[in-house]
């Protein structure tokens, strides 16, 4: 092994936690409603499949741009040559355009500004190229996307310091939990670059309020570090209180053009909003002159292609097209996120009260056999194993309480949601369920702040040869 490089063959990764090994047994094993009707259905994949044939009737009415036409004359030649890394500017102009209209065109965004990156991982791995150094970390709210560890870390080198936040407050953000997770940094002699956030949260399901937004700038404006909102689920909020990016709370501040606003930065895709993951469509917004140029010149390394630009530049330009898909998705959305609470309501669990997303946290603290993370574990393998669920366990979003889950709505049709709704009123009214129950009064008598397992609060720095602090 000698011969290849630490990268290769360190385990910070993060390949090995809970959320990737649901993926991999839902692949070994998945459901189809014909084909494999006992398989693993999954609802560990934030993705939005509710509104696929808006943009598919799009796309039948417009050939001109599925067959790379310009007033009747083919461009494939043009968009099969060499691209500058900058982008194409119709695109840009119309992806700015967009992250405009789905936040109320209350704040607008100068193309300029903008970088593309293949997909908000890309965006948020430059980010932390461009604002940290190997060792320096940056502070992130629990519970988080459990794929900040491998997009913020495995490459970059730098670290995640966690903000806990907890049920009693619906998981906010306080300013103790901001300034002890400063001091947790600087305990373990790490400098600390930045806070960066999911507005509206995944996997939590819900929007950052004004108060939370204020404490935030007011915290790294006193630190003098970063923020960094990323906010690809800005165009998924079904209901109210409506979404607020940190961009407008600049502009209330009257912080716009001030060294605060240049230590601010968004990432956004499309793979959220219009359900495009496969597109790899991500862009970052600074307005930080040396960020966007620096980033810029990174993106030659995860490019989007021209042709999907040019496919999607005439996509957004549509208003009308843009205007209805937003309100019929989030109506959608809307639906089929009521059905999962109420179906979870129907068998004794519930969950946090959100707002938008693609998924729900769910409270399952009452199955547990303990108030142990070792009993989420059980608990989550039971439902992979027994139920076939594939779901996120919190522990894997770094959350500090044992017992809640993240389950996605979006990623399938209704028919298979009603099934997996089925198979887990089974699970919960079954044998086992008698025992929980008799234990669970007790339990909840009792129940304190566990601290937290070791793999929840592990920092890659502590996986590294010495050589690599």
């Amino acid at each position: 092994m000698g011969i290849l490089s630490r990268k290769v063959t360190c385990n910070t990764h993060g390949q090995d936690s809970s959320y990737f090994l649901g993926w991999e047994e839902y692949e070994k094993n998945p459901y189809d409603e014909v084909k494999n009707p006992n398989g693993i259905i999954q609802m560990g994949l934030a993705e939005n499949q509710l509104s696929f044939d808006l943009i598919e009737s799009w796309l039948a009415k417009n050939p001109e741009a599925t067959n790379f036409e310009r007033e009747g004359q083919s461009i494939f030649r043009e968009l099969a040559l060499f691209q500058d890394y900058h982008g194409l500017p119709s695109f840009k102009n119309a992806m700015a355009d967009f992250m405009s209209e789905n936040r109320g065109n209350r704040v607008s965004f100068d193309p300029k500004k903008l970088v593309l990156t293949a997909g908000a991982t890309s965006a948020n791995e430059t980010l932390m190229f461009c604002l940290a150094d190997p060792g320096d970390a940056f502070l992130l709210p629990t519970p988080y996307y459990p794929g900040f560890d491998r997009d913020l870390k495995w490459r970059t080198g730098v670290e995640i310091v966690p903000i806990q936040c907890t049920s009693a407050n619906g998981f906010r953000i306080t300013k103790s939990a901001l300034e002890e997770a400063y001091k947790e940094a600087q305990k373990l002699n790490l400098k600390v670059k930045g806070v960066l956030i999911t507005n509206p949260s995944n996997p939590l399901g819900t929007t950052i309020t004004r108060t939370e937004l204020n404490r935030l700038l007011d915290f790294v404006s006193r630190k003098n570090i970063h923020l960094v909102s990323d906010e690809i689920y800005s165009g998924a909020v079904f209901t109210s209180p409506g979404f607020i990016s940190v961009m407008e709370v600049l502009k209330e501040k009257k912080l716009e053009n001030t060294d605060v606003s240049k230590r601010v930065h968004i990432v956004y895709s499309l793979s959220k909003d219009l359900g495009l993951p496969g597109f790899r469509v991500g862009v970052i917004y600074s307005n930080d002159d040396i960020v966007v140029a620096a980033a810029t010149k990174m993106s030659s390394f995860g490019l989007i292609s021209s042709q999907t630009q040019y496919l999607l530049s005439a996509l957004l330009s549509d208003k009308n097209f843009t205007k209805n898909y937003l309100k019929e998705n989030q109506i959608r959305l809307k639906n089929r996120h009521d059905k999962l609470v109420s179906g979870l309501e129907a068998v004794g669990i519930e969950c946090l009260k959100s707002n938008a997303g693609l998924s729900c946290w769910v409270d399952m603290r009452h199955l547990l056999r303990s108030n142990t993370f070792e009993a989420e574990i059980e608990l989550w393998k039971n439902i992979v194993y027994e139920v076939k669920l594939n779901i996120s366990p919190g522990s894997s979003c770094h959350c500090n309480e044992p017992g809640w889950f993240r389950l996605c709505f979006a990623n399938m049709s209704e028919e298979t949601l009603q099934v997996a709704l089925n198979r887990l009123k089974v699970f919960v009214d079954g044998p086992s369920s008698t025992t929980r129950s008799q234990s669970e009064h007790q339990r909840l008598k009792t129940l304190r702040k566990m601290k937290v397992s070791n793999w929840v609060f592990r920092l890659s720095f502590q996986d590294r040869e010495p050589e690599e602090r």
